[in-house]
C-alpha cells in the first residue's frame, strides 16, 4: 500500500542553514522544525553566528531550531551552550556526543538538561552511544537524540540496531525524542516513520518530494521511465540501421 504525506506520523525537519530556504520551507505547515550545524553554516556563508541565529529565530519563532556549539573544550562548550539557549524558547542546543579528542559529553549533557536547556545530542552512531545518550537526557528538559542513519548506510553499516534501540529507550522517557539524521532519500522518511522515530531531519530537496508520495503506481513509474528513454533517444538523434541486417 502506498504512503501519502498525510499518513506520516514522523515530524519533518529541514536540515540546512540558508535563511531564504528555511523561510520558504516554514511556509509549509507540514515542516515542524529546522536543524543546522557548523558545516551547513559554513556552506551558507555565515560569519556572525549569534546575529544570524537571532535573525533566524525572529523569522521562524514557532518551530524547533537546533544550533550547535563549535568549541572543542568542554568548559567552553558549556558556556556556548548556555548562550545559545538564550536565543529563543524554540531553540535546542546541539552538542556532539564527544569532542575531537574522544572525550564524551554525557556529564555536560546531563547538567544542561537538568538546568532546563533543551539539547539535541548529535553525531550518534552506535548502540552504546544511544544508551548513554538517552540516559544523560532522560528526566530533563525536552530534548532529542540524533542517530546518523544515513552516514552509517553510506559506509555499509546497518543502522537499524542503533535506531531501534534509540526509539525503544526514548519512548520510555517523558522528554526524549529520536531524530533520524543524515537523510539521503525519500524512502528514509518512510523508514523513520515505520520504525517509530519521532522526527526526521532532511535536506529541502528531499522534503519537497514528499507531497508526491502515493501519486504514482510502480506500473506508472515504469511507463514514465520507458517514455523518457524513448524521448531522449529521439532528442539525441540516435540511429541504428537494422533493415540491411535482417
Amino acid at each position: 500500500m502506498s504512503v501519502k504525506l498525510e499518513d506520516l506520523n514522523v515530524k519533518l525537519f529541514t536540515d540546512g542553514a540558508d535563511k531564504a530556504q528555511i523561510v520558504e520551507m516554514a511556509a509549509h505547515g507540514h515542516i515542524a522544525g529546522f536543524t543546522t550545524n557548523p558545516s551547513l553554516l559554513r556552506k551558507a556563508g555565515v560569519s556572525d553566528y549569534e546575529a544570524y541565529a537571532r535573525d533566524l529565530v525572529a523569522a521562524v519563532p514557532d518551530r524547533h531550531i537546533s544550533f550547535e556549539v563549535f568549541s572543542d573544550e568542554i568548559d567552553e562548550m558549556r558556556a556556548q551552550a548556555r548562550i545559545i539557549a538564550t536565543w529563543g524558547e524554540n531553540v535546542h542546543v546541539k552538542l556532539p556526543v564527544t569532542n575531537t579528542k574522544g572525550e564524551t559529553l554525557y556529564g555536560l549533557v546531563r547538567e544542561l538538561v537538568q538546568d532546563g536547556v533543551r539539547v539535541n545530542l548529535t553525531a550518534i552512531f552506535d548502540v552504546a552511544q544511544v544508551e548513554e545518550g538517552v540516559k544523560a537526557l532522560a528526566g530533563g528538559a525536552p530534548s532529542c537524540i540524533s542517530v546518523f542513519a544515513g552516514r552509517l548506510a553510506d559506509t555499509g553499516i546497518d543502522y537499524v540496531p542503533a535506531v531501534t534501540r534509540a526509539v525503544e529507550l526514548s519512548r520510555a522517557t517523558d522528554n526524549v525524542e529520536v531524530i533520524w539524521a543524515s537523510t539521503r532519500e525519500v524512502w528514509n522518511v518512510i523508514e523513520a516513520d515505520r520504525m517509530g522515530c519521532h522526527i526526521i531531519t532532511a535536506p529541502a530537496d528531499v522534503l519537497k518530494k514528499l507531497p508526491a508520495l502515493g501519486s504514482r503506481t510502480a506500473a506508472e513509474l515504469s511507463l514514465d521511465a520507458v517514455k523518457a528513454f524513448r524521448a531522449d533517444a529521439i532528442a539525441a538523434g540516435l540511429t541504428l540501421e537494422t533493415a540491411a541486417r535482417s
